[in-house]
């Protein structure tokens, strides 16, 4: 807080300033003996009037450990440890730095596996890829538009919750979706930019700077993307349409269709109505946004 007050331990508007710090992260294994020193000095202190709160940090975290290959810890007697400089020379830093956050929840010990850095890696080729798939149009299609609001929003929910595994999980969910559309628009390409900078900023600094971008707009300190929340839900939903069970089509209907309209829909689609011909329906169920289940005898 101080380091070069000789006078004090620190000054109180330095104290004051500082303290309590705002998030603690440490390894699990060390977890029990940095609290009781971290604790025990601030609580001895605050007791004798040094510093004003009484604990020396607002939020304290665990992150678990990367075991080996065989599930062990790390060692140089075991021969399973792996040495990063060899991974970025291989397979480059942001493969490397995405896989990690990937591996597994941040608190979770996880084993290390060679062929989901292979993952990785590709899921990055994609995206370098996808610049050269750039399709015309302004803004987000229609068709992505919720999909692209619900990933800005859940990309830095789960940045601030620590889930950077989950995040991943969804930036991935969007690369495909844009990929069976032929391509991105410029804003759609930029927003994925955006999103995955925290896990892979090198590539993603100079694919922006591709895109035309100036070295005063470096990706990192450009404004985060902003979601509409009434945009993250789907306008249309598809439900399958059941005949005693058996699945005889698929259809796009609005989200918030009622009961009564989901069935009228299914029973007019040429495939239902063919398999309800000369039956009896007696039983019709609609599971929302799911499907149109229809019982029939005769």
């Amino acid at each position: 807080c101080d380091p070069h007050n000789v006078n004090a331990l620190a000054a109180k508007e330095a104290l004051d300033y500082w303290m309590p710090v705002d998030w603690y992260n440490g390894g699990m294994e060390h977890t029990t003996l940095h609290l009781l020193y971290s604790r025990f000095w601030h609580k001895f202190l605050y007791d004798i009037g040094v510093v004003s709160c009484k604990e020396p940090y607002a939020k304290r975290t665990s992150h678990g450990m990367i075991l080996g290959e065989n599930g062990e810890k790390m060692s140089k007697s075991r021969g399973n440890v792996v040495n990063p400089d060899d991974v970025v020379a291989q397979y480059g830093a942001d493969t490397l730095r995405m896989y990690e956050m990937f591996i597994g929840d941040f608190e979770k010990a996880a084993p290390w596996n060679t062929n989901s850095i292979k993952g990785c890696k590709r899921f990055l080729d994609r995206i370098w890829a996808l610049s050269e798939k750039q399709v015309e149009g302004e803004g987000y299609r229609p068709k992505l538009e919720a999909l692209i609001n619900r990933t800005i929003k859940k990309v830095g929910e789960d940045i601030d919750a620590l889930k950077a595994n989950t995040a991943i999980a969804q930036l991935m969910i969007l690369v495909n979706a844009l990929y069976d559309e032929g391509g991105a628009t410029r804003a759609e390409y930029e927003v994925l930019l955006q999103l995955l900078n925290p896990f892979a900023p090198h590539m993603t600094e100079e694919l922006w700077e591709k895109l035309g971008h100036s070295h005063d707009e470096q990706l990192a300190y450009y404004p985060w993307p902003q979601y509409e929340e009434a945009k993250c839900v789907e306008s249309t939903v598809e439900i399958a349409v059941q005949v005693n069970g058996k699945v005889k089509a698929r259809l796009k209907v609005a989200a918030d269709i009622t009961a009564e309209d989901a069935i009228a829909t299914a029973k007019a689609d040429p495939a239902v109505a063919d398999a309800l011909a000369g039956k009896t329906v007696v039983k019709e169920i609609y599971v929302k946004g799911r499907l149109v289940n229809l019982a029939v005898k005769g």
